[in-house]
């Protein structure tokens, strides 16, 4: 199963956007999936993820309250949900699988590649 992130773009603060993974195949119950980020000059951090499974989330404390991580009716789709966007978010984001529900990237076994949100003041 491959994963392809998009939906990033250049906002202003303040702005929605969301992003999306797809997998181009089913992604299993037993998964989670993952978002991450990485800012220019910085370290991967963990966004948010979710318990394919049962819907569980977990999030940053960066972006708790304002990120929203859900998946589509049909379960091939990741959504990461961006409201009140600020400068501090702009980062390539990546979408990951994994089978641990951790916040931990080094237990993500499939990436996508990536999409960029640059988020003006």
């Amino acid at each position: 199963v491959q994963l392809q992130a998009s939906g990033g773009g250049l906002v202003q603060a303040g702005d929605s956007l969301r992003l999306s993974c797809a997998a181009s195949g089913r992604i299993l119950s037993s998964w989670i999936m993952g978002w991450f980020r990485q800012a220019p000059g910085k370290e991967r951090e963990f966004v948010a993820a979710m318990r394919w499974s049962n819907g569980n989330t977990k999030y940053a404390d960066s972006v708790k309250g304002r990120f929203s991580i859900s998946k589509n009716s049909a379960g091939h789709t990741a959504y990461l949900q961006m409201n009140s966007v600020k400068p501090e978010d702009t980062a390539v984001y990546y979408c990951a699988a994994s089978s641990q529900f951790t916040t931990q990237g080094n237990e993500y076994f499939r990436w996508g590649q990536g999409t960029l949100v640059t988020v003006s003041s």
